[in-house]
Order: structure tokens, then C-alpha cells, then sequence
């Protein structure tokens, strides 16, 4: 009788293979923006440059282009790897061929209830997906709970990264290590632009990608369907 997908791309299947009732779109998953909150203080430049991916250490994920962006970097940076996967080894193996053996951290799983403060840790917040014959990315949980903590996103342009981060944060072409770097050096160098996009995170994952948002347009199909 109705049908709720969690993303564009979800919708778009559903419609493929010949659903042709009403549908909403609506993100399975929201942040408490209490507990997903942005750090108190001002930044220390001087502590250096924090990156951050959190995620499967699988390949579509895309880890290894993050190395071989950060690896062409200048400037004290460091980065941070929550997650685990298939893909650690390989990945461990690729940071110390590019000499980041000692600017590289892999930090393995890290429980929920310890995220928020690892975000507020970050000066950015990396999902470097690529799609894959059988696959894109969904959504990106990771990006409203960064957005939400006030710390600037930057994605591909897999699946719905670029609908999910829309003017918030920085978008690249899925591969473009170069153009990867290019976006990771602009933060690192342009408090400007930095305090510019921690704000549009924080905006718009208050928004639209609230627990609170999501249960109210989730409940406004089922009265809708009560209705008929």
C-alpha cells in the first residue's frame, strides 16, 4: 500500500522493478543532536591537522585513495582509521609503502557510544566510496554524525553522498585522489572556509537528519495509510 525507501537511489530501484504506489523517502537513520554535538572551545591549530574515516575497511569503501591523497599532503596532519574489515592488512601494508606508517592510526572497531567524542576530535571527516558494479553508497551515517558534531565532511560522488551532504561540506569525484587532496589542503589552510562548513553541518543535519524528524515523517505515512 506504500512504500519507504531510505534514499533517491532506493526509490529508484523500487520504481525499476514496477512499484507503482505512493512512496516517501526517508533517511533510516538520525542523530540526537544533543549527543552528536560540536566540540566546546575554539580549535588548536597548533595540535595539527585531524582526519578521520569510519567505516568497513572494504574495498568500495576507498580507503586506499585517502592514503594515496593524504600521502601527496604538506603540513602536520594526521589520520585516524575507525573501523575494521577484510581490507586492514592491505590497507596497513599500502600506509607504510607510502611512508605514513607514523601519521596513520588504525583504531579498529570503536563502540557507539564513544563516537561522538572521537568526531569532535576531527577537523575532517572523509568518505572516499566508489561504486561498484552491484553496489553504491546508500547514505553515509557517518556524515550526518560528523555534520552533526560540526565537522566538515568531504565525500565522493558515489551514490547519495552528494544528496546527503548537499552545500555542507566538499564533494569529489570518486577515484580523483588529486582532487581529494586539493579539498583536505583548502580546509587545512582556510580557517574561513572551515568555520563556514563545520556551521552548514551542523545546519543541516538539525534540518533533516534528526532522530526526532525522522520518526515524525515515518509517523505521517502511517497516519496517511490510517486515513484511507
Amino acid at each position: 500500500d506504500y512504500a519507504i525507501a531510505g534514499s533517491a537511489g532506493a526509490a529508484k530501484v523500487w520504481s525499476e522493478k514496477g512499484y507503482v504506489g505512493p512512496l516517501a523517502v526517508i533517511p533510516q537513520f538520525g542523530v540526537d543532536p544533543d549527543i552528536y554535538a560540536p566540540r566546546s572551545g575554539n580549535r588548536d591549530p597548533a595540535r595539527g591537522f585531524r582526519i578521520g574515516y569510519v567505516g568497513r575497511l572494504v574495498s568500495e569503501k576507498g580507503v586506499d585513495l585517502l592514503f594515496r591523497a593524504v600521502a601527496g599532503m604538506r603540513g602536520t596532519w594526521r589520520l585516524a582509521i575507525v573501523g575494521a574489515g577484510p581490507e586492514r592488512n592491505r590497507l596497513e601494508i599500502l600506509a607504510r609503502q607510502l611512508g605514513l606508517g607514523d601519521r596513520v592510526t588504525f583504531e579498529g572497531d570503536v563502540p557507539s557510544t564513544r563516537m561522538p567524542a572521537f568526531y569532535r576530535e576531527l577537523d575532517a571527516l572523509v568518505l572516499p566510496s566508489r561504486s561498484q558494479p552491484n553496489w553504491a553508497e546508500q547514505f553515509g551515517r557517518v556524515l550526518i554524525e560528523a555534520m552533526a558534531c560540526g565537522v566538515p565532511v568531504v565525500g565522493s560522488d558515489c551514490g547519495e553522498i552528494p544528496r546527503v551532504v548537499d552545500d555542507a561540506g566538499l564533494i569529489f569525484p570518486e577515484g580523483d585522489t588529486e582532487a581529494l587532496k586539493e579539498h583536505l589542503g583548502h580546509l587545512m589552510r582556510d580557517p574561513e572556509l572551515w568555520d563556514t562548513l563545520a556551521q552548514r553541518g551542523r545546519d543541516r543535519a538539525l534540518a533533516h537528519f534528526t532522530q526526532t524528524q525522522i520518526a515524525a515523517q515515518t509517523v505521517a505515512v502511517y497516519r496517511e495509510l490510517v486515513d484511507w
